[in-house]
């Protein structure tokens, strides 16, 4: 039986993508489309913020929108006990509270990036950085297309975070560097973001050590790539009791 699903941001660049994996796959019914004005002559039936409650049932929604829909998406899938997979980036504390919040409720699965190369190269810095951070500065370069308007991406502080989290002295986000007095400080933890041509996404986590650097790079070629892993998202979804979920329970 095909897994019913309702696509958030639904005539977004990701929620076009998603909807173009899945075309002709029996394992998928897109049953809705959420956006957040009104759409036409896409296929499902696509519902605004006005009329999210009229939408069909679903097993799972995946989001794709814009975090200001966050909050009013996160109210649907609690009234409608709705599994969700948050895929949105930019998400600032009102929106991560929401989230927090929706998960006493429902299965919420989040992560800054659905890649699962990238989610690995997390898993990698937690490994690397305690035989390291004693010798080795870490910085982390991000480059995205022109069009990207958040910086740093989602995912460079999810690898920041990552790094944080195997540290055992907490690092100081440094974003960019300017001026004459910027020398490094001991427990800086640099990053970089890079806006250029259609570039889909470039993460880089840099350590550098005494006559030594190693670089650890993923790179992605395709938005392909996401909806490919917000898909195994949702498939994990059904049957979850309420909480939290990341990547790191997908792929263990």
């Amino acid at each position: 039986m095909a897994m019913r699903i309702i696509i958030s941001g639904y005539d977004g660049r990701m929620g076009r993508m998603l909807r173009e994996t899945i075309q002709g796959d029996p394992e998928w019914e897109i049953v809705a489309g959420f956006e957040q004005c009104e759409v036409d002559g896409t296929g499902a039936p696509v519902f605004t913020a006005a009329n999210l409650l009229n939408a069909p049932k679903a097993d799972a929604v995946i989001d794709f929108s814009h975090f200001s829909f966050t909050q009013t998406l996160l109210g649907y899938c609690r009234e409608t006990k709705t599994p969700v997979v948050i895929s949105t980036t930019a998400l600032g504390e009102a929106e991560l509270s929401a989230v927090r919040e929706a998960a006493r409720e429902i299965a919420v699965f989040r992560s800054a990036n659905m890649s699962l190369g990238v989610n690995l190269m997390a898993k990698m810095a937690r490994m690397a950085v305690p035989a390291l951070e004693k010798d080795f500065d870490i910085e982390i370069v991000e480059k995205h297309h022109n069009k990207k308007a958040d910086a740093p991406s989602g995912t460079a502080i999810l690898l920041a975070d990552a790094v944080n989290e195997a540290a055992s002295e907490k690092k100081n986000y440094v974003y960019g560097r300017n001026g004459k007095d910027a020398l490094r400080a001991g427990g800086d933890l640099g990053i970089h973001a890079v806006r250029a041509g259609t570039i889909p996404g470039q993460h880089t986590l840099l350590f550098a050590g005494p006559d030594e650097v190693i670089e650890i790079t993923h790179t992605v070629y395709s938005r392909r790539v996401f909806a490919l892993g917000a898909l195994a998202a949702a498939r994990f979804l059904p049957g979850k009791a309420p909480g939290l979920y990341s990547m790191d329970d997908l792929i263990g």
